[in-house]
């Protein structure tokens, strides 16, 4: 499976501002100041070798959305965050309108930032594609259908061309979608949200936003433990700082990089990657949280290497 990342961000979209831009641009000129920067190849050498991810790049500031490509005929997307629109123009690109595909969407629940992008969702606007929401959250069709409605939208639910298809999943039962199987799996979180686990041919992709974990509830870390368990990748929510998410963001519904680490080596998960960024962290912030949980990793590993990776708009996960 391939895994594309296109909207990392949690609560509402953070996109990068004219300030931070321009504070990227001076940081680096000072840093390639006497280095003979007078070519585009030069400098994007000075950028790979001397720069950090989050000097000469963003981690991105769209909310959530997570292309999962299981080799198969028909698209499989995670949430219908704003960045579901830049996947859709993608799709666009790659078949244009005259060729009609399958979108299957695994919807983790029905807060704005997971479902605000399906109005700019282009393919549900083109006759002949077939776009099945899937989920194990009882209120999907009525959100959907009210964010497509006046006062929200101009455009009416009922003036999309193209098929539209709600599909419900009960929690804990397979199901075969897009040449995968996926599992739900109920989580803590306010009106409830659900995680995925996606399963082809022998590799796993866990898919396990907005929940939040109990350190004092072993049983419920353990049932999560079994959910992730021998995953090649977890897409973990790690919103908060155990701090915060122990204290004055308790009941909150996000969880933390210190606890995403400690399910992920209970499960003698592969790959673990931050997800849901705070958005109020630039990118200096994120990149920090990321080196301070590889050394976390590091410090308490009892068994197999566990890889961390921080998301970020455009990142691709090979499974």
């Amino acid at each position: 499976m391939k895994v594309t990342f296109w909207g990392t961000r949690g609560s509402l979209p953070a996109p990068l501002s004219a300030a931070a831009v321009r504070a990227k641009i001076v940081n680096a000129l000072v840093k390639g100041a006497g280095h003979g920067l007078d070519s585009a190849d030069k400098a994007a050498a000075f950028c790979d070798a001397q720069l950090s991810f989050a000097e000469a790049g963003t981690y991105g500031g769209n909310s959530s959305c997570v292309q999962v490509d299981t080799g198969g005929g028909e698209y499989l997307l995670c949430d219908l965050g704003s960045g579901v629109r830049e996947f859709s123009l993608s799709a666009l690109a790659r078949h244009g309108p005259s060729r009609p595909q399958t979108y299957n969407v695994l919807v983790s629940h029905v807060h704005w930032d997971h479902i605000m992008g399906f109005p700019f969702f282009v393919p549900a606007f083109i006759p002949g594609n077939r776009i099945r929401l899937h989920s194990c959250h009882p209120q999907l069709e009525r959100a959907i259908r009210n964010q497509n409605s006046a006062p929200c939208f101009p455009v009416e639910f009922s003036q999309l061309a193209a098929s539209i298809e709600f599909v419900p999943l009960e929690p804990g039962r397979p199901y075969e979608i897009a040449g995968a199987r996926v599992t739900g799996k109920l989580q803590l979180h306010g009106n409830d949200s659900y995680g995925y686990r996606i399963e082809k041919d022998g590799k796993s992709v866990v898919y396990t936003t907005d929940s939040e974990h109990k350190l004092d509830q072993p049983a419920e870390m353990a049932a999560f433990a079994e959910f992730f368990r021998q995953a090649d990748l977890v897409i973990f929510d790690s919103m908060y700082s155990l701090a915060d998410a122990a204290s004055v963001k308790e009941d909150w519904g996000h969880s933390s990089n210190v606890v995403g680490v400690e399910l992920c080596q209970m499960a003698q998960a592969r790959h673990l990657v931050l997800f849901h960024h705070e958005p109020i962290h630039d990118d200096a912030r994120i990149q920090g949280i990321h080196r301070e949980t590889m050394r976390l990793e590091q410090i308490t590993r009892s068994g197999a290497p566990l890889q961390i990776s921080a998301a970020y708009d455009g990142l691709i996960v090979d499974v």
